[in-house]
């Protein structure tokens, strides 16, 4: 069990550390919310593959689900966009 939680963890940090590098601007986010990301990301890739192909998600999927989170995460909760002057503030 314990080795379960560990591998989740560096997956989540590995997943959600490309999602960070892969969108654009600052993002003042911590260790355990960049693991929390990966996690969401994985888990929202896997239903969109899941209801498209009935499929497990892979990497890919794992990494678009983190990026499109995160892109919603920066658009309704912190109010800024992904171009212009609002990223940086």
């Amino acid at each position: 069990m314990l080795a379960l939680i560990v591998v989740l963890a560096i997956e989540g940090l590995v997943i959600g550390a490309l999602a960070r590098l892969a969108l654009p601007g600052p993002d003042p986010m911590g260790f355990f919310a960049t693991i929390g990301l990966g996690l969401a990301g994985s888990f929202i890739g896997g239903i969109i593959s899941a209801v498209l192909w009935h499929r497990v998600a892979g990497f890919f999927f794992s990494l678009l689900g983190a990026i499109l989170v995160l892109y919603l995460y920066r658009r309704f909760v912190q109010h800024r966009g992904l171009t212009g002057p609002a990223p940086r503030g």
